[in-house]
């Protein structure tokens, strides 16, 4: 798919029908003077590595590793890919680099936290290009199992099944 075409595609997303979440923490939103930029689907999982824990090397636990996901448009047509940095990265060629500013616990205490980041760094020409923030919302899955690991786990992968909004906004 052409660029041209990508940012077509993603612009058809109306602004309008992208309702803020009734239940969104306060601490979550963006700065007043951001608009919104993007709304998106992610599918994909949460990756973690069994290692023993900062506070005690005998113990272990799941750490965070990085996300894999694909990111899908309002019409379910794939528009990009979310990976470790953590990186948004539009089929356009565009990317975000998030850094985390504030979380919540979502109304789901299984699921991961919801998030707003701030635009670390962007790159590109497309839609990802002047992103400022980005809000993680409505989160499924995505958690560590609470047991944790053992050293017989040490070094392993644990891959768990997450979907989320994303929300990408921008200064007006």
């Amino acid at each position: 798919m052409r660029t041209e075409q990508v940012i077509a595609a993603l612009m058809s997303i109306s602004v309008s029908s992208i309702p803020m979440a009734a239940n969104l923490p306060e601490s979550l939103r963006p700065a007043s003077e951001d608009v919104v930029l993007l709304q998106c689907k992610a599918t994909g999982v949460q990756i973690y590595t069994c290692g023993a824990r900062k506070d005690d090397p005998y113990k272990y636990e799941w750490i965070f590793k990085a996300p894999e996901a694909e990111l899908f448009s309002s019409s379910g047509k794939r528009i990009g890919k979310h990976y470790a940095g953590p990186t948004w990265e539009s089929d356009d060629g565009s990317k975000v680099v998030g850094r985390v500013k504030r979380q919540e616990n979502g109304p789901d205490p299984n699921a991961i936290p919801w998030l707003l980041l701030t635009a670390k760094s962007t790159s590109g020409k497309g839609v990802f290009a002047k992103t400022t923030s980005i809000q993680r919302l409505d989160t499924i899955g995505g958690k560590a199992p609470p047991a944790g690991c053992d050293s017989s786990l040490a070094g392993k992968e644990l891959r768990v099944p997450y979907t989320a909004t994303y929300v990408f906004f921008s200064e007006q």
